[in-house]
């Protein structure tokens, strides 16, 4: 296998799947990372052991099973914030995914600061996660949201931002920090320092970023930032959101139940301290320990490691990709630029059909409009096709798309 920062084939070992063959007999190439992530043996393993050895409610009972799952789940959150760099374990939120958790700030935070007339700023390259919510809300209060356009090389316009910014009415900032189409790395350490020079508090959509690379929340001074377990080996259904902790205490609670509160009386309730105003009901208990099995793992691997690798990675299948008769690549063609997100077409070869035919080869890829509909207008596009890369991912695997790229180039005669 290639040379790299990492010792792929020994990483690849970790991951049960990848030992998998699909189609007949095909090794499993996992090209679907913007998607999901697979999941390392100490992941599963961690989630295996709460159900079979301490399975039970938290926050609650003084029995021993109840301690030993609290402080299990508590210890991710102790992991996030190291992770992260935020403050403290106040500032860290569980919640089921990115979408909720962006939700979560539009019907708290948003509902009490936005009013008729204001404005909110996102770009053209958000997921649908970070579109949607926004919509909702400034419809229901008569408020304008506006998109920053990007350019055909994949870049945002930030001259555009700026003529936003200075309307004097734009009371909130939502920006991907890395885009799961283009690949694009926002410059959003920039934007949200020109935002608080207006006094505007920003929101960093990192699912496809906090995964990929090192993102530390103090440095950025970003007053919130989302992102997915799921997307960084950990299991689906869980989510985290980070809050400033002077913002959090002002917002209200976003679903009522138990345990958020401290009292319930027949006509009021007190709610409970912070962070656990915001987790109503009972959490995903086994996913979250899962999610600081999969934390752990990549902090012994290094973010800084898990970018070399990727940019290495992409940047080889940037020059392969490229190569190919009739392939049209969308976003920025400096690999230091992407992370490790490569969307194309190739001729008239509907992604669909694409992905159809990578899947007899063996190979996952994604075909579709990812949940960026915006995008695909502005690119002018119904679909793209997808490759997306990880800790686990190979050349020699990037050399098995390019193979079945030319079988599909043949049976379209292109």
């Amino acid at each position: 296998m290639q040379k790299s920062a990492l010792n792929v084939r020994k990483i690849r070992k970790d991951f049960p799947i990848l030992k998998r063959e699909v189609m007949g007999g095909k090794q499993l190439v996992y090209l679907d990372n913007a998607a999901t992530t697979q999941k390392p043996l100490s992941v599963i393993n961690a989630i295996n052991n709460y159900y079979m050895n301490y399975n039970s409610n938290i926050h609650r009972a003084v029995h021993q099973l109840a301690e030993e799952a609290t402080a299990a789940y508590e210890e991710t959150r102790k992991k996030i914030v190291g992770f992260i760099n935020a403050g403290s374990t106040d500032e860290i939120i569980f919640t089921r995914n990115t979408t909720e958790a962006i939700n979560l700030v539009a019907y708290s935070w948003g509902r009490a600061n936005i009013k008729r007339g204001d404005k909110i700023v996102i770009t053209e390259i958000e997921h649908h996660s970070n579109i949607v919510p926004w919509q909702i809300l400034t419809q229901e209060k008569a408020a304008k949201l506006e998109y920053v356009g990007v350019g055909d090389d994949g870049y945002l316009k930030i001259d555009e931002f700026a003529k936003y910014l200075d309307s004097k009415k734009v009371k909130l900032v939502s920006l991907s920090q890395m885009s799961n189409v283009l690949g694009t790395i926002v410059p959003v350490n920039e934007m949200i320092k020109m935002a608080h020079e207006k006094g505007i508090p920003v929101l960093i959509d990192g699912a496809q970023s906090v995964p990929h690379m090192p993102v530390d929340v103090q440095k950025l001074d970003c007053e919130f930032l989302a992102f997915s377990a799921h997307k960084m080996l950990g299991p689906t259904g869980v989510g985290v959101l980070y809050v400033k902790r002077d913002l959090l205490e002002k917002m209200p609670p976003f679903m009522g139940g138990g345990d958020m509160i401290k009292e319930v009386h027949k006509y009021e309730t007190r709610y409970n301290d912070l962070p656990y105003k915001f987790e109503g009901g009972t959490p995903n208990i086994a996913d979250v320990i899962g999610f600081g099995a999969a934390i752990d793992y990549l902090q012994n691997i290094g973010m800084d490691r898990v970018r070399e690798h990727e940019i290495d990675i992409t940047k080889y299948a940037l020059d392969k990709i490229s190569a190919v008769k009739g392939v049209t690549i969308y976003g920025p063609a400096n690999a230091t630029d992407r992370g490790g997100v490569i969307s194309f077409n190739i001729g008239d070869i509907h992604p669909h059909d694409l992905a159809t035919i990578m899947n007899d080869h063996g190979i996952a890829i994604r075909s579709g409009h990812h949940c960026a509909q915006v995008l695909m207008e502005r690119l002018d596009v119904s679909a793209t096709s997808r490759a997306s890369f990880y800790i686990y991912n190979t050349k020699e695997e990037v050399d098995a798309l390019i193979s079945a790229l030319a079988e599909a180039r043949r049976l379209f005669r292109i």
